[in-house]
């Protein structure tokens, strides 16, 4: 199974804009992806999918207009660029592969790349 490693991340001011990447050690299989993040003591909520060919994107309402997801399978990565960041977006974001972009509980997803540190500050 291939390795998502992921790239990007680290500590910015409120309003500002950052953009992670995950990128899988072999090409894309016909996978959906997506973004979740995670903070202590709480669950990894959904954050954005997409599906294979792109075609269809899905959002967590609370990312909804702020944030993109887009891939590009020609270079095996995956990307979320996030945009007018909150301090609440603070968390540890994690990139997955799954079966359907539609499904929203963590439990359907797999190959969880190793996370990476967003930190929003006020």
């Amino acid at each position: 199974q291939a390795q998502l490693v992921q790239s990007g991340g680290g500590l910015v001011q409120v309003g500002d804009s950052l953009r992670l990447s995950c990128t899988s050690s072999r090409p894309f299989p016909s996978y959906a992806l997506a973004w979740f993040r995670q903070v202590p003591g709480k669950e990894r909520e959904f954050v954005a999918s997409i599906t294979w060919s792109s075609i269809s994107t899905y959002y967590a309402d609370s990312v909804a207009g702020r944030f993109t997801i887009s891939r590009d399978n020609a270079k095996n990565t995956l990307y979320l660029q996030m945009d007018t960041l909150k301090p609440e977006d603070t968390a540890v974001y994690y990139c997955a592969q799954g079966r359907r972009a539609s499904l929203r509980s963590s439990n359907e997803w797999e190959n969880w790349g190793q996370g990476t540190q967003v930190t929003v500050s006020s």
